[in-house]
């Protein structure tokens, strides 16, 4: 799960002006942790119920977070562009993205968020290769790399972490964003879009721990070769 270490997060650069969208599909046994530490940060937390078969939805309502529902399941993409929708409608100034499965450190969003606070730049994206990814999988980290160098070359942005699901993003920037790739696609398409507008962005070091759980729902390599023709055939429908 997300580490705090018994110590609250550093609030320094947290208005309440800041959202935090929670894509979430079937993470009935982990969201409520999830939340109840994003709420130790002074930011509205928005939970995206992808469709869930499970009570993900009344757990992370139970632990203080706003639930929007999607009826059935989208995709990770299409939950991220409503969370983004639905903040940007109640007046966000900053808006970050964290995964429901625990893997990301809560301490990372004050972080992230601080340098658009100062208007350095428009995004501001996780990176556990600049930061530290504990329990990573020799395949995974391969399946992860291949990604970056895809990304680099379809999108020509130079980052070290593609596929990370914690990022921070400007009001303006993100109502520049309109995901179309409902599904895990969504991540390289986020990078194109951000590279098209012109957007400031730079890359942070975050920490990332797999754990069994988080394992069993990430990406598989099979899953990998997917997303990547859902990604070609976007851009190729454009």
């Amino acid at each position: 799960m997300s580490t705090l270490g018994g110590d609250e997060p550093d609030r320094g650069w947290m208005p309440p002006s800041t959202f935090i969208v929670v894509p979430a599909y079937n993470e009935g046994s982990v969201i409520g942790e999830v939340i109840r530490e994003l709420r130790r940060l002074p930011a509205t937390v928005v939970v995206i119920d992808d469709g869930s078969s499970d009570q993900t939805g009344a757990v992370a309502r139970n632990a203080g977070a706003v639930v929007v529902t999607h009826p059935l399941n989208r995709g990770q993409g299409a939950a991220l562009q409503t969370g983004l929708d639905y903040c940007l409608r109640r007046g966000a100034e900053v808006i970050a993205t964290f995964d429901a499965d625990g893997q990301h450190s809560v301490e990372d969003v004050p972080r992230l968020v601080e340098p658009i606070l100062r208007g350095e730049v428009d995004v501001v994206l996780g990176s556990r290769f600049l930061g530290t990814a504990e329990n990573i999988s020799f395949l995974r980290k391969v399946i992860l790399k291949i990604g970056v160098h895809f990304t680099r070359v379809m999108s020509g942005a130079r980052l070290t972490d593609a596929h990370n699901g914690i990022r921070a993003f400007s009001a303006s920037a993100a109502s520049r964003i309109r995901l179309t790739q409902d599904r895990m696609a969504h991540a390289s398409q986020i990078i194109d879009q951000i590279v098209a507008a012109e957007l400031r962005f730079k890359e942070m070091p975050v920490s990332v721990r797999y754990t069994d759980y988080s394992k069993g729902k990430g990406q598989k390599s099979v899953g990998a070769v997917r997303v990547a023709v859902d990604y070609l055939m976007g851009r190729v429908a454009r």
